[in-house]
């Protein structure tokens, strides 16, 4: 084989090489994309309103096909209300991404209204359909918030109807959202809570959250991946020695509850 021709069959398989890399670069990005839309999604918390459940610097996925998809489901949100193979619906208790019109933000909160229910709080404690809620205090703590201001909290184990066992915390039960009106849950909608009860824009707060619409919803939080203190960026490894809280790694979010928060 001639040196013109030896050299036209390399710069050939390169270009074979090249184009077959780029394929294979293709076909992973899509396959992300595919996985990230309609099966898992990784988000993390930036704020405090949901400690200490999940903390300032939790990594956690959400399932995003448990409900179906929304128009906020895809990576641009698409021009339709309600929900598409939908098979299942939301549950009191489950912990919930979902796009916040008002702020045009995604938040996560945990389902305390269902579609009719009645909600209302009073003197700090949570009235669903005229009956109080069970809550047993079983510790107290510090909450430390994104701003890095820390105040004392009371830890309570709270039982909701239907049996969701989980953990809330409050400054005190004369906190500006702790006596509000009665919320009438309106029909295809969802009433949202932080678990950080005094802490936590949601729901109670009409003009900045308010009812959130199924069609809303993006995913149900289902697992901790990862965490690390004070929201430091997972990609300073070396900060990972002194910083990592290597007791929340791999965790289901749907913990009963605990008597003291994770520092």
């Amino acid at each position: 084989m001639s040196e013109t021709a030896t050299t036209k069959a390399d710069k050939k398989a390169k270009k074979n090489e090249l184009r077959d890399t780029v394929v294979v670069i293709i076909e992973a990005l899509l396959i992300a994309l595919v996985f990230r839309t309609f099966l898992y999604q990784p988000f993390s918390i930036p704020t405090a309103s949901m400690q200490s459940t999940l903390m300032i610097g939790d990594y956690f996925v959400a399932n995003k096909w448990v409900w179906g998809l929304g128009k906020y489901s895809f990576p641009i949100p698409l021009p339709f209300n309600g929900r598409i193979l939908a098979f299942n619906a939301p549950a009191r208790g489950d912990i919930v991404v979902f796009h916040n019109e008002p702020t045009n933000e995604d938040y996560i909160k945990r389902i305390i209204g269902l579609p009719g229910d009645r909600i209302q709080m009073k003197q700090g404690r949570l009235y669903i359909n005229g009956t109080e809620v069970e809550r047993e205090q079983v510790g107290t703590g510090e909450d430390k918030d994104s701003y890095d201001t820390t105040v004392p909290v009371i830890i309570y184990k709270e039982t909701l109807p239907g049996g969701v066992v989980h953990s809330i915390q409050e400054i005190s039960d004369d906190q500006p959202l702790d006596n509000t009106a009665e919320y009438d849950v309106p029909a295809g909608h969802y009433f949202m809570m932080g678990d950080n009860r005094d802490h936590s824009a949601d729901s109670r707060v009409l003009s900045q959250v308010g009812y959130v619409p199924a069609g809303n919803l993006i995913g149900k939080a289902e697992a901790r991946f990862f965490s690390i203190k004070d929201n430091i960026p997972p990609w300073q490894i070396w900060q990972w020695p002194a910083n990592i809280r290597w007791d929340r790694m791999l965790q289901s979010v749907y913990q009963t509850y605990t008597t003291t928060p994770a520092p």
